[in-house]
């Protein structure tokens, strides 16, 4: 259950919701199958899947939730082949071109008749919340993703105070003055092998390096010439590796083989409820730690105004 990527946010919620009282209001929106007319649906589900009855998963003040969404696979191409097919067809009935209201028209009952023969993906997206620090972390790639899925708990509470956690210096700025000036990055702090440059003109290009040294010639040339760093690839000593974005989400996260370890040594595979509460107890408390060291490196975080309910 290790996250991958991360966004996180600031919850502006003094009082911290019963979990009796998120339990009652995820249940009114639990996750349940498309129907055969629907394209997409999306619900909680349970975060230890068919092993689990709630919906909360929670241990020391952490919570785990579990986004699921299940879509309806109809591609565009099929459609629209189709779509000209019965447009031509009508024409040769009624003797002349089907107008922009017709065609809509017919293009609504195909997809009306193919959605129940589309195959299904289904997709889960976990959501940590850190109720003693305020932090709620989504685990995805994107930011849009990210912020569909609190749109999906804002409906389910009914009201959600949240927005982007930021600093006050701006994330690319640090990274570039890490690289350009080593005497002001952290001593536990370490760099990889992964790095992304862009200039101050779009027409430049972005540069991109995989498995280079960043402290090497190519990389301090091109800050020289002025690029900036946009990601970077880092990590905290037995903890965690990760690339840092300049929008600072986080992304590509690998905990330590010590911390997986741990986990594996310390709980039975035939007991998948223990197993997610090491785990996710594990994660949970390494994130809040070299969260708290990365957002104190940037300077801080800063007060943003609550995003209206």
């Amino acid at each position: 259950m290790w996250f991958k990527h991360l966004h996180l946010y600031r919850l502006h919620d003094e009082q911290v919701i019963p979990l009796d009282a998120l339990e009652d209001a995820l249940d009114a929106q639990a996750f349940r199958p498309v129907g055969p007319h629907e394209a997409k649906r999306a619900g909680w589900s349970c975060p230890a899947g068919r092993h689990g009855r709630s919906l909360v998963h929670e241990i020391q003040g952490h919570r785990l939730l579990t986004l699921s969404r299940q879509e309806r696979l109809l591609p565009s191409s099929v459609v629209k082949e189709l779509l000209e097919e019965r447009c031509l067809e009508q024409e040769a009935r009624q003797g002349y071109a089907v107008t922009r209201r017709d065609r809509l028209a017919i293009k609504e009952k195909l997809v009306e008749e193919l959605l129940p023969q589309a195959f299904t993906r289904s997709t889960r997206i976990d959501v940590w919340w850190d109720t003693r620090r305020r932090l709620i972390g989504v685990h995805c790639a994107s930011v849009k993703r990210a912020e569909d899925t609190l749109d999906v708990l804002r409906q389910s509470l009914g009201s959600l105070k949240v927005t982007p956690v930021t600093v006050s210096i701006p994330p690319g700025r640090t990274m570039t003055e890490w690289l350009t000036k080593p005497e002001t990055r952290p001593d536990t702090l370490l760099l990889g092998d992964q790095i992304e440059l862009r200039a101050a003109s779009e027409e430049e290009g972005v540069f991109r390096g995989r498995q280079v040294d960043l402290e090497g010639e190519e990389v301090q040339a091109a800050l020289d010439a002025g690029r900036r760093v946009s990601q970077l690839r880092l990590s905290t000593e037995g903890q965690m590796s990760f690339t840092l974005h300049e929008d600072l989400a986080i992304k590509s996260i690998r905990f330590s083989d010590n911390l997986v370890d741990e986990a594996n040594d310390s709980t039975d595979d035939e007991d998948p409820i223990l197993k997610l509460d090491t785990e996710f107890s594990l994660m949970a408390h390494t994130l809040t730690s070299t969260l708290g060291q990365l957002i104190d490196w940037l300077g801080g975080e800063t007060e943003t105004p609550p995003a209206t309910p």
